[in-house]
């Protein structure tokens, strides 16, 4: 800050200087505040680093201790043109069958070919039957073949017919119609509204049913190419191009290998999270600084519960499943050990990880979203310690502000002062002046 005094005009001294030596021992109640909201800032700062890879570990194990998360059935299929899907009610099963037809829609191809603007119904309207035998008779206009076939993809949500104009020669085309859905009981008719053929009436594709013959007599049906639950929780899917006589297996098995990376990924991130928590609490030694963390009791008392979350409410531990403690306090994970417990019994593992019913049954995975959860709460201890935090950094900042204005008003009396002397000095420098000349003035007289 400038300085307004008049800096050793009559002293000699330089003032200013000085005043800014004074200030600077004034200043140091305010220089340790400003010390202690850099590291309050460097704690709020590893507070937040916390919580949010608290918060992360959180959303894993979650995750992990849902049920839904073990429903590890895999569909595999042997075979070309057929794809499968297990969902939660499947079992371990093997299906072999051979496809005895994909299914089609129903498709009318009509003799006569018209230009676009040709006049084609004899009427207003055309009628299409249904399979059902409800009829719907359907406006074409002016009656050329662009607006039939305009009008009957217009209805194709009431009549499940859609049409196409399909080009057999330049400015000549032939009606194509179609169900919009697949199966024996796609079929429809399409005439004029007095039941007269239409363009010299049509070819026939019939619309099919899917089929697949899994021997012993077994035959199933679909009116489209997937047979939903063919078995319980299990879909086979037939492409529309698959080959009609083709064989395929459908085999259903556990497969293990995404709840054992599930489970390893939620081991990694306790660990990342334990290593977090080291670096910020670890002490000062010889060879290496103090954490920022050193001595907070919440860190501390984190890391002790998420290690301990590997024992469960009957104190036993999860080292049969592959998870145990190392002699740093960190996890460490046995695949092979989890696939073996795993493959001789499904549902008992998924137990050891998942959601209880009740908090004393809670698994593994669970245990250690109830620890995270309740850190990064609410009211969690590392939400309560951001907040306490951040008003202790309010209270400095604000204690730091009023040291500004303090200070301020201490450096001004110190410049009116010091200019207050240097005014006094000059004045006394003026006064002695004028009495020495005075003196100088005055006559001498020898004896």
């Amino acid at each position: 800050m400038a300085t307004s005094s008049i800096s050793g005009l009559a002293s000699g001294l330089d003032t200013a200087s000085l005043v800014d030596q004074l200030m600077q021992l004034e200043a140091i109640p305010q220089t340790r505040l400003k010390t202690q909201q850099t590291t309050e800032k460097s704690v709020l700062s590893a507070l937040r680093s916390l919580n949010t890879d608290t918060l992360l570990l959180a959303s894993k194990a979650t995750a992990l201790a849902k049920p839904a998360t073990w429903q590890t059935l895999k569909a595999t299929v042997t075979g070309t043109g057929v794809t499968a899907t297990a969902g939660a009610t499947a079992a371990a099963t093997t299906l072999s069958f051979t496809i005895g037809s994909v299914a089609a829609s129903h498709q009318l191809g009509f003799t006569n070919a018209a230009a676009l603007t040709d006049v084609v119904a004899s009427g207003s309207s055309v009628t299409i039957t249904g399979s059902d035998g409800v009829a719907h008779d359907v406006s074409t206009g002016g009656g050329t073949l662009s607006e039939l076939v305009s009008s009957i993809n217009a209805s194709s949500s009431t009549t499940g017919v859609r049409a196409s104009a399909v080009k057999v020669a330049d400015g000549s085309y032939r009606l194509l119609a179609e169900s919009t859905t697949t199966g024996a009981a796609s079929s429809f008719t399409l005439t004029n509204a007095d039941g007269t053929d239409l363009l010299g009436g049509a070819s026939v594709r019939a619309g099919a049913d899917a089929s697949i013959d899994l021997g012993l007599g077994i035959t199933a049906t679909s009116s489209t190419n997937t047979f939903t639950n063919l078995v319980p929780g299990v879909d086979v899917t037939l492409a529309p191009t698959a080959t009609v006589g083709g064989t395929a297996t459908v085999t259903v098995a556990q497969d293990s290998s995404s709840v054992r990376a599930s489970v390893k990924g939620l081991v990694d991130q306790v660990n990342s999270l334990l290593s977090l928590i080291d670096t910020q609490t670890a002490t000062k030694t010889e060879t290496g600084t103090a954490g920022v963390l050193a001595g907070d009791t919440m860190s501390r008392s984190l890391r002790n519960s998420l290690v301990n979350t590997i024992f469960g409410s009957d104190s036993t531990s999860m080292a049969s499943l592959g998870i145990q403690t190392d002699r740093y306090g960190k996890l460490v994970f046995d695949g092979d050990a989890f696939d073996k417990a795993y493959a001789a019994d499904p549902s008992g593992v998924a137990a050891k990880f998942t959601t209880g019913a009740t908090t004393a049954t809670d698994g593994w995975a669970a245990r250690v979203a109830a620890v995270a959860k309740g850190a990064t709460g609410v009211n969690g201890t590392i939400t309560a310690a951001i907040a306490g935090r951040n008003t202790a950094l309010d209270r400095l900042t604000d204690s730091i502000a009023d040291w500004d204005d303090r200070l301020e008003i201490r450096r001004k009396t110190l410049e009116r002062t010091y200019t207050a002397l240097e005014t006094a000095l000059s004045n006394m420098q003026s006064q002695g002046n004028w009495l020495a000349g005075q003196i100088s003035s005055l006559p001498t007289y020898s004896s």
